[in-house]
């Protein structure tokens, strides 16, 4: 199954901050949104980077209280690992298992097309093996 399948069974909608944007305040909409990763845009709506909860647990445990009220660019993936429409699940979860990820924005044509986690990977992985072994105890039993 590829990327751009999984975008279409569970749509493209992206939730975004910019990176001015408070370390409190992202992670109040990532537990409002009940979202893992949130992905960051610049002023002209390109990808600037990516935070997720664990890099929100990191600037507390490194500054305190204190880390709330810094910009989230202070702990942000600046480096971000992207997914394109036309690669499939297996591609990514090797990719998603090396680099220790769980979150990869999609990008099609150099804009932001979507994200993909390790859960709507394995779904999808699931989803495919059911129906192979469906489809053989079909045949055996033809």
């Amino acid at each position: 199954m590829l990327v751009s399948q999984i975008l279409k069974d569970k749509g493209d909608m992206v939730f975004t901050a910019s990176p001015g944007d408070s370390v409190a305040a992202v992670a109040a909409l990532l537990q409002a949104r009940r979202v893992g990763a949130m992905v960051l845009l610049d002023e002209a709506q390109s990808v600037a980077g990516i935070v997720s909860e664990r890099d929100i647990v990191r600037i507390v445990a490194e500054r305190g209280a204190e880390g709330l009220s810094q910009p989230i660019a202070a702990c942000m993936t600046r480096e971000v690992v992207y997914a394109e429409p036309q690669e499939s699940v297996d591609e990514l979860l090797g990719r998603m298992t090396d680099r220790r990820i769980r979150h990869l924005p999609v990008v099609r044509q150099g804009r932001l097309a979507g994200i993909i986690s390790i859960g709507d990977l394995v779904k999808s992985k699931i989803a495919e093996t059911v129906a192979e072994a469906e489809t053989l105890k079909a045949y055996i039993a033809a």
